[in-house]
């Protein structure tokens, strides 16, 4: 039986540290994962750790996503080769406590590490071989000559009686087949022996991948491209625009993510257009509302304006802080007909055109939006708040209702701030209007959003 050569095992690492990001967000899936890929020293292999707060992500979760780690082999993005000499890094995250399943961190683990491949610039690395080559001394200028063709490295010869000795390295792609060429150019009096010597930078960087003419986008084994979710279902973000739609901010890019103070509308529209326009899913919800904006995006949000009405209106009253509206999630899903039909195909399809159309409407009003929900979560199980682009999201804590935290929320706001409490809840409406705060039925509230929502596409019209 007759033996070939094999193929040369090739392996990838990274030049230089990058972060990966990895989202999985099917409907009723969630998990997010950033991750960081050093480069370490030849030979090393991988290394994993984890340096995310508890605080942001629970400690059984994080040894999960260590778990996912180390039991897939990660393919690089030159040669779809395994990946080596790597310390890989969880530094930050996000579960969700109704929809996260185990499983949903597999996948955004193994995405966040393809992306960082993708995005990192890759080098390929290739075996190479510590030989001794003992050849007669007539001969040692033809195999200094083929190790420096071979790219090999080597110290001077050693003389010992009619032999010379040659010791250096060289890559085992050039390297094999060199015995039956020794054995013929030193008419059988040379020898070679060689030994495995660890990896090092590939010589022909170029030629290799173009032989393996390796193509990562059709991989789909091993996506780097993230899923999220929009209007219940689920689509597909490409491994390059990722960052654009991530739930937490990018590392590095904290603080451009930092929330900043205006004193004028015109500042806090501009602000809320520049915003929008980062996350394509936003301004997505917003032109397919208002419809495409083709004007400068400083007078974007501005109402345009009526003609003065000669009666005398009485003067409002000044408040010293900001004017919040808080909205009793579900009181308002099952009072709006559209609402209410939709949550009786899926809670969570109506949930989220709740939250997209009142993502709209604060934009355009620009107070501070919080909409809450009754407790769905396990016992035992703390409030969470979630910023959802540019309002605040309740989940109550178990045994707590919407009412009760709007109540409390709204009496200790309306002290320096104009309150408003969007709810059709008879008995809620009495006590807030006790606490100082101003009642809004689910249809008035309906009503204004599909108002602002009218007026802006006159605006928009107009300008247009």
């Amino acid at each position: 039986m007759d033996f070939g050569e094999g193929n040369i095992a090739y392996k990838e690492t990274v030049a230089e540290s990058v972060y990966g990001y990895g989202h999985y967000e099917p409907l009723r899936h969630y998990a997010e994962v950033h991750l960081k890929l050093e480069p370490l020293e030849r030979g090393t292999g991988l290394r994993f750790a984890s340096e995310c707060s508890e605080d942001a992500l629970d400690r059984n979760w994080q040894r999960l996503i260590l778990t996912h780690l180390q039991e897939k082999k990660y393919l690089g993005a030159l040669t779809g080769s395994p990946i080596t000499d790597m310390k890989i890094t969880l530094v930050s995250g996000r579960a969700h406590l109704k929809h996260t399943e185990g499983g949903d961190f597999r996948q955004a683990t193994y995405r966040a590490v393809r992306q960082g491949l993708r995005s990192a610039e890759s080098v390929l690395l290739e075996p190479y071989y510590s030989f001794t080559l003992e050849v007669p001394s007539q001969n040692v200028g033809r195999a200094i000559t083929d190790i420096q063709n071979m790219g090999g490295e080597f110290s001077p010869p050693e003389v010992a009686g009619e032999m010379s000795v040659i010791k250096g390295s060289a890559p085992v792609s050039e390297m094999r087949g060199y015995q039956p060429q020794v054995i013929s150019y030193t008419k059988g009096l040379g020898s070679l022996v060689c030994l495995p010597d660890g990896y090092r930078e590939c010589h022909n960087t170029d030629e290799v991948v173009e032989a393996y003419g390796y193509s990562p986008d059709s991989d789909l084994e091993n996506t780097a491209d993230s899923v999220f979710c929009s209007h219940g279902a689920g689509y597909n973000v490409k491994w390059n625009k990722v960052e654009e739609h991530l739930h937490l901010p990018p590392e590095g890019r904290r603080k451009q993510y930092a929330e900043p103070q205006f004193n004028d509308r015109t500042g806090l529209a501009e602000d809320f257009c520049r915003r929008a326009a980062s996350d394509k899913e936003l301004m997505e919800i917003f032109e397919r509302t208002y419809g495409k904006i083709e004007r400068e995006k400083r007078y974007a949000m501005r109402t345009p304006k009526k003609a003065e009405n000669s009666s005398k209106q009485k003067p409002k009253q000044i408040y010293s802080g900001k004017e919040y509206l808080l909205v009793d999630g579900y009181n308002i899903i099952f009072s709006w007909e559209e609402l209410k039909k939709a949550a009786a195909e899926s809670l969570d399809l109506a949930r989220s055109m709740l939250v997209n159309r009142l993502c709209n409407y604060q934009g355009y009003k620009q107070c501070e939006l919080i909409l809450v929900f009754d407790a769905y979560k396990v016992k035992e199980q703390e409030r969470v708040i979630e910023n959802y682009h540019n309002i605040s999201i309740v989940y109550t804590k178990e045994a707590e209702t919407a009412d009760t935290y709007i109540e409390k929320t709204a009496h200790k706001l309306s002290r320096e701030h104009k309150v408003r409490v969007a709810t059709s809840d008879g008995m809620e409406q009495v006590i807030i209007m006790g606490s100082g705060a101003f009642r809004m039925s689910a249809q008035e509230l309906h009503e204004d959003v599909e108002r602002v929502e009218r007026e802006i596409r006159e605006f928009i019209a107009k300008m247009k």
